[in-house]
Parts: structure tokens; C-alpha cells; sequence
């Protein structure tokens, strides 16, 4: 049976990550295991020490009644991460997922998910967190570098989940592109969907030469699709392709190019999902 990790948090994408994490146990007859991550932001120390902002005469009450706020900020950070667990549970086990665990730790998410890749088949975690600014669809900075770090294939859930008919593919060539193709066409996952492989490129050798791998492993498995180059930026093609043809899921590979490339061009992965308004399957 497969494992799905699915990362909840206390932001509106809270929901749409249970509906998506149900959709894929039932469709990998899956079991899943919820993980809530409490993490002090930085910029906020555990156990902050005023005696000196305040001032060496500083009232002893004050610095205790301080403290005391801090313990409580804890606990109600517990007793919240308990609650959304508790919740997204129940709605699971309704849902009709057999098996459903519940894990509150404390740490930063990405260590956790790093130390501990091999116990899950599948993440699943919201395209934006708690301090995502939604007005300029900026991405979690903890999604990307999940992303990064994430060895397993990572489901992004969109904002609002909707019934998941239509696939995209946006294919490049790229090693991690040539293992989503094959997760398409082998998962059982994305079996039946209805698959459209798109590249972003001039139609040269080289493209050409990249879509006829794809579509004879699609068709050797039977899979039914559709391909098309389309010249352009990765960002305008794909993002439009989604629009026009009402794509439900896109499907890439993560972070094709050298760190030191995508510090001066930017990531086209994540140019991908923040551009495309429906959930996104990051496979590595």
C-alpha cells in the first residue's frame, strides 16, 4: 500500500489539501499520515530575554508575565495544531480513507520532511502557507523548498479543489520531465485521465526528437494523449495551454537547471505554479 504524507497548517488551503490527499488515497488505495509542524518564525525567539530592552530596573512581574505569554503562545499553538489534525482526520475517515495517522511535532517542516523521505510515497502540502501574500500570488517559502529538498513526488494542492479530469504534461526533456511522462503513464494515480503532453520550444530536431520518446512510451503503455509543441516561454505556453483547454492537474518535473542558471533566469517550476491556478504533481 502506498503512504501518502499530507502537510496541513492553519491557512485557507487547509481543505483543499484534505480533498486533494483524499482524492490520491483513493485513487492509490493509500494510506495517510497528517502532519501539523509547529515553528517559531525566526524573527521570534523561543524564550525572548527584554531585561535588557527594558532596562536593568525593570519590573520582575513584567519579565515574568512575559514569559508567561510566551508559554501561552505554545500552548495554544498545540491545542490549535490538535484541532486542525483532529478535523482533517475525521473529514478523511469520512471520506472513506481506511487508515488514517495524525503526527504534531514540533521543528521546522523541510528538516522533517528531509530526515524523513523514505517514509512516504506522495506529499502533499498547499501551493501557499499561513504567510503567503495571496494579492501577489507570491509561493510559500517553505513550498519551495520542499520542492527542492523532496525526493518523492510532491501534489500541490490549488486553492479550491474541482474533480481532476484533464492532465497536463509540460514536457522539456529534461531527466525529471522523462520521469513524469512514465509516472503518467504507469501510476495509477493518473490512470484515465485525459493526458495532453505540451513542450515550450521551437519545432527543431531536438523537440521533435524529445516528443516521439514521449509519445511511443504512451503509446507502448496505451495511454491515450495528445502532443504539441508550441514556441514560447515555458510560463506563456503552459500557463495558456491550462487556460484555454481547462486542464485540471499539471504535471512537471522540478528544477531542471543549475541552481546558479535559475538565480539569473529564475525557476521556470516555479514560475509554472505560480502562474497555473490548478494543483500541480512535482515529480523529481
Amino acid at each position: 500500500m502506498n503512504n501518502l504524507r499530507v502537510c496541513i497548517d492553519d491557512s485557507t488551503y487547509t481543505r483543499s489539501v484534505v480533498d486533494h490527499a483524499a482524492w490520491a488515497a483513493e485513487r492509490l488505495g493509500a494510506s495517510i499520515e497528517l502532519l501539523h509542524a509547529i515553528d517559531r518564525h525566526p524573527e521570534r525567539p523561543a524564550t525572548a530575554d527584554l531585561s535588557g530592552s527594558l532596562g536593568l530596573d525593570a519590573d520582575q512581574a513584567l519579565l515574568t508575565e512575559l514569559a508567561g505569554l510566551d508559554e501561552q503562545r505554545s500552548r495554544l499553538a498545540m491545542a490549535r495544531g490538535h484541532q486542525l489534525l483532529d478535523a482533517a482526520k475525521a473529514e478523511l475517515q469520512q471520506r472513506g480513507v481506511a487508515e488514517v495517522h495524525d503526527r504534531l511535532c514540533h521543528g521546522n517542516l523541510v528538516d522533517l520532511l528531509e530526515d524523513e523521505q523514505g517514509a512516504h510515497d506522495l506529499l502533499v502540502l498547499g501551493k501557499r502557507g499561513e504567510a503567503a501574500d495571496f494579492a501577489k500570488l507570491h509561493l510559500g517559502g517553505t513550498l519551495e523548498r520542499v520542492l527542492r529538498a523532496s525526493t518523492r513526488p510532491v501534489l500541490v494542492a490549488s486553492r479550491a479543489f474541482r474533480p481532476i479530469g484533464k492532465l497536463l504534461l509540460a514536457f522539456d526533456g529534461s531527466p525529471s520531465a522523462r520521469k513524469a511522462v512514465d509516472m503518467a503513464a504507469r501510476s495509477p494515480l493518473l490512470r484515465g485521465l485525459e493526458c495532453h503532453v505540451v513542450m515550450a520550444a521551437a519545432e527543431d530536431r531536438t523537440a521533435t526528437a524529445h516528443m516521439d520518446w514521449a509519445h511511443a512510451l504512451l503509446d507502448a503503455l496505451e495511454v491515450a494523449h495528445r502532443t504539441e509543441i508550441i514556441p514560447g516561454t515555458a510560463e506563456e505556453v503552459i500557463g495558456g495551454y491550462v487556460e484555454r483547454h481547462a486542464i485540471d492537474l499539471l504535471v512537471l518535473g522540478a528544477y531542471g537547471h543549475s541552481r546558479i542558471r535559475e538565480l539569473l533566469l529564475g525557476s521556470t517550476t516555479t514560475a509554472l505554479i505560480r502562474r497555473c491556478l490548478v494543483p500541480a504533481l512535482v515529480v523529481r
